[in-house]
């Protein structure tokens, strides 16, 4: 798996040792997470969250950088931090697999380059690209390259500088979230779906890397506003009912409006699960592309503030016919038999992608 995207980009100087905040950016939030090495252990030290108005950022693209840059001065004002590990969501980011002959191959990336063009719609010339060689034969190299455009790079960069903020990786949000979810050196194959506010991400992830990512324009807040246009009340009710009711599977003894609510959030929650299920059964039912079958998913974790929803787990699983269960984001920090962190479960399952990425200064 990636150390981090695009680290031959950013090299970290020997004297960065200070522990950096997980800066998870996204089109509607700031996320941080801030992780020490105690003698009893990784803790978490500091934690939060700062809105991000509409409009600010966009599918991972900094579209106001004054507004942007107002946010990242007051949260380092009032949280301290010199240091950050970032994550950008899949949308403006391109991950595929390369094989290259070995014969005759002097230059990796130069290979890459040559080949770039024909796996992602931007120039090679406009794109910057990280690789990881995951798999090798005499013959043959088997590469997993990520690519972004420069631009959106060159505006994280220009903004953290500005700000005088050390930026020490940045990286794909689902490669923070597997680093946080999916136990170290586990070779099994599992389907990761974040469900967000706005988006939902499905990653499969295999060996610990990424091997298939995808993005939905689906997220908790449609099944919100659905709730609120049906039954004329205002979002911050309509929140409350959803986390409320949910998906209960067993509706005998609740009331008419309580069956509506349900209706409404399982009409809306069935788009995503037909995608999970879509993406599910190519996996299952196509090979890769040396002719063979691919591994197996053992099962279906959930992460993102939609995950929260009562009785999604469930639904899915029935629906799916696949063990499907919630994250559990610190399967490689600590054991909440012994410790139970201040965040709370709940909110650790919106934290999972700066959880992830502030564990990268804990990775050997």
């Amino acid at each position: 798996m990636f150390n981090s995207l695009f680290n031959k980009f950013f090299p970290t100087p020997d004297f960065l040792t200070m522990p950096s905040f997980g800066l998870d950016i996204s089109d509607e939030a700031l996320k941080f997470v801030k992780l020490v090495n105690t003698s009893d252990g990784i803790r978490v030290n500091r934690y939060g969250e700062r809105k991000i108005a509409p409009g600010i950022v966009e599918a991972g693209e900094i579209k106001n950088p004054k507004k942007l840059k107002e946010i990242l001065l007051s949260l380092k004002q009032d949280e301290g931090f010199d240091f950050v590990r970032i994550s950008l969501p899949e949308r403006p980011s391109y991950l595929f697999d390369l094989k290259l002959n070995k014969f005759g191959l002097e230059n990796i990336k130069e290979s890459i380059e040559i080949a770039l063009e024909e796996h992602i719609p931007i120039p090679a010339e406009n794109a910057v690209f990280d690789y990881e060689i995951i798999k090798e034969d005499p013959q043959n190299l088997k590469i997993q390259v990520a690519a972004i455009t420069k631009k959106v790079i060159d505006s994280y960069i220009l903004l953290f500088d500005e700000c005088n903020i050390v930026i020490k990786s940045l990286e794909l949000e689902a490669q923070a979230i597997s680093r946080a979810i999916i136990k170290s050196n586990d070779p099994e194959t599992y389907m990761i779906v974040d469900f967000g506010e706005n988006r939902s991400g499905i990653f499969i992830v295999s060996n610990n890397i990424i091997v298939f990512t995808s993005t939905l324009d689906m997220g908790g807040s449609l099944i919100t506003n659905a709730i609120k246009e049906k039954l004329n009340i205002n979002l911050e009710e309509a929140e409350e009912l959803k986390k409320k009711y949910a998906l209960k599977i067993n509706m005998k003894n609740e009331d008419d409006k309580n069956k509506e609510i349900y209706s409404i959030i399982l009409n809306n929650i069935t788009i995503l699960s037909d995608e999970i299920i879509k993406h599910f059964s190519y996996w299952h039912t196509h090979k890769n592309e040396d002719g063979k079958d691919n591994p197996s998913i053992k099962k279906i974790i959930l992460c993102g503030g939609g995950s929260n929803l009562i009785g999604f787990s469930e639904y899915l699983s029935a629906k799916i016919k696949h063990k499907t269960e919630v994250a559990n984001v610190w399967v490689n920090i600590l054991d909440t038999e012994k410790y139970i962190p201040e965040i709370s479960y709940r909110q650790t399952l919106s934290f999972a992608a700066a959880i992830g990425l502030a564990l990268g200064d804990f990775k050997s």
